[in-house]
């Protein structure tokens, strides 16, 4: 499977619950997905309302030939920076977590142990305004091989089973 059919898969398995931008994406990705929940807990009527939390995740995806360090530093930074960038924290605020998936042909040894140690973690306000988390995984399309770090396990399983 190539990298264009791999994305294509992956972009149809988000599209029930994200908005999905192929058109303009935030360059150097190939496309960009965005989800918003915004929930409420109230007493018998809404006007009776006991909470609010609003949730948000911006994830990223990057086509490349070979994944090397220098471009795993650069997809990283730049998909930190732009999800944290559109992040409006306010006292209903829960999360906005940021999500970086690589799709690459080949992975160099050396990007691929430092994938695991790559993190990031903002809270806003101390933690009274949200926070946003940072997921990471990546998938060499050649062998199958799928590398996250910490946050983003649950995502190695699940594209494990997709591509």
């Amino acid at each position: 499977m190539d990298k264009t059919e791999a994305l294509t898969k992956l972009l149809r398995s988000f599209e029930t619950y994200y908005d999905i931008n192929r058109e303009n994406p935030v360059e150097p990705f190939a496309a960009q997905a965005e989800f918003s929940l915004h929930d409420e807990q109230y007493f018998l009527v809404r006007s009776a309302r006991i909470s609010e939390a609003d949730t948000k995740e911006f994830v990223y995806f990057a086509t490349v030939d070979l994944l090397d360090v220098p471009t795993l530093e650069q997809l990283d930074q730049r998909a930190w920076e732009d999800g944290t960038g559109k992040v409006k924290p306010h006292k209903d605020h829960r999360n906005s977590d940021v999500v970086l998936v690589i799709l690459a042909e080949r992975m160099d040894p050396e990007a691929m142990a430092l994938i695991p140690k790559l993190r990031h973690y903002k809270s806003y306000r101390h933690g009274f305004y949200g926070w946003s988390h940072y997921k990471l995984t990546a998938i060499e399309l050649s062998t199958g091989k799928v590398a996250a770090n910490r946050q983003g396990r649950d995502l190695k399983k699940l594209f494990s089973t997709i591509i």
